[in-house]
């Protein structure tokens, strides 16, 4: 009789311990990770792909077994705010996302303007930040609750030119076009320094307002001075289509350039034909791609019609990196992860990766990815270059 006694017990044990496990799973507490993002308007792939992204990781998370801090176990919740890639905006957004609905992380941020008016408020209230923004004027030891998630300008600009001037030595002339915005502004400053560092003459620096439809005028000005190249630097796809079709229609056959250049879907859509052989610096070629990427570049195509992008792969990257500072601080108060984020090293989209910078900024808040430097070439999107931090 012995024998079934103990196998009751057993059977009891096991019961009890699989409901003491479904009870702390069930009592997971949750964290709400807010993002500016655009969710309509010429940026919305972007934005609705970094929501998927985000709410991916977390779901990865959750799966392992949650974030760990003491006792006690944590899930992330994702939540985009839309802020139409303007600073009004986005200055709505802070308030809602900070002020009124008490978020104490931002998972992902997209456009200088917008975060400008975000990250006045994330400092103060002791909010913690990442931005894929490009602009210097938010990062460094003043903001530092303030972290990067993709390259900038600054990480991609001098690989990228250094590459394409190996591959066409005779380039000499180069006009760029940016939005006539902080982002543009502030990408202009860098992008035209890493092409006069290379020995290329830059015959113009011009202007756009985002929103603009029409860009013959400026296809037609930029024609005129016959450059070697048009770098569009930091215009996003669907402008660049445009842009780089009304060149085309005028007869310009150069070398074309989109540093920020996320992916050839947008460009496609609107250049078609005209942008074959346009470099990009932000985007990932889906051939290169090993079985889990290609899984999230699977969903991303699903909501958003298009690739996956450097902007996207950030928020996913972030939530990976909260989750490690958050158990390295053993805690989930943001100034006390802010203060080892620098230090983590976590499982990014493209492998083990960390913090560095600040030899540039000052500080240590830029995630330290590779710049990849892609060409469209037909319709499909090849790697033809890779910088590993």
């Amino acid at each position: 009789m012995k024998a079934p006694i103990k196998k009751t017990m057993s059977i009891k044990a096991g019961f009890a311990i699989a409901l003491f496990a479904a009870s702390a799973f069930a009592h997971a507490e949750t964290i709400k990770l807010g993002m500016s993002i655009p969710l309509s308007g010429a940026g919305a792939n972007w934005g609705k792909g970094s929501e998927w992204l985000c709410t991916k990781a977390a779901e990865e998370i959750k799966a392992a077994g949650g974030v760990k801090v003491k006792d006690a176990t944590y899930n992330f919740e994702c939540v985009g705010y839309d802020n139409k890639y303007n600073a009004a905006e986005g200055a709505k957004v802070a308030q809602a996302l900070v002020a009124r609905d008490g978020v104490k992380y931002v998972a992902g941020s997209i456009g200088v303007a917008p975060v400008r008016a975000l990250q006045s408020l994330t400092e103060r209230r002791g909010v913690l930040l990442f931005t894929a923004a490009w602009g210097n004027s938010i990062k460094g030891p003043k903001f530092p609750l303030t972290f990067s998630q993709m390259n900038s300008v600054n990480e991609i600009s001098d690989p990228m030119i250094a590459h394409v001037k190996k591959l066409h030595p005779e380039i000499k002339t180069v006009a760029l076009l940016n939005p006539n915005d902080a982002t543009g502004q502030e990408t202009e400053k860098v992008a035209r320094a890493a092409w006069e560092r290379h020995g290329v003459k830059v015959l113009v620096s011009d202007w756009y307002e985002r929103g603009t439809s029409e860009f013959q005028p400026i296809a037609a000005k930029l024609n005129s001075l016959k450059p070697d190249v048009v770098d569009l630097a930091s215009t996003p796809p669907a402008d660049a289509g445009l842009v780089f079709r009304e060149l085309n229609a005028l007869g310009w056959n150069g070398i074309k350039v989109v540093e920020v250049g996320t992916g050839a879907d947008g460009l496609l859509a609107t250049g078609k034909n005209a942008v074959d052989g346009t470099y990009l610096g932000a985007a990932v070629a889906v051939s290169s791609m090993n079985p889990h990427q290609k899984e999230l570049n699977d969903g991303v195509r699903k909501v958003t019609g298009e690739d996956i992008n450097s902007v996207q792969i950030g928020m996913y990257d972030a939530v990976w990196a909260l989750k490690a500072a958050m158990e390295k601080a053993q805690s989930v108060d943001p100034e006390q992860v802010a203060k080892v984020m620098p230090e983590v090293k976590f499982q990014s989209f493209f492998g083990e990766v960390g913090f560095g910078g600040k030899d540039v900024y000052g500080s240590d808040q830029q995630m330290q990815l590779p710049v990849i430097i892609t060409q469209i070439a037909g319709t499909t999107l090849k790697e033809v270059g890779r910088v590993q931090k």
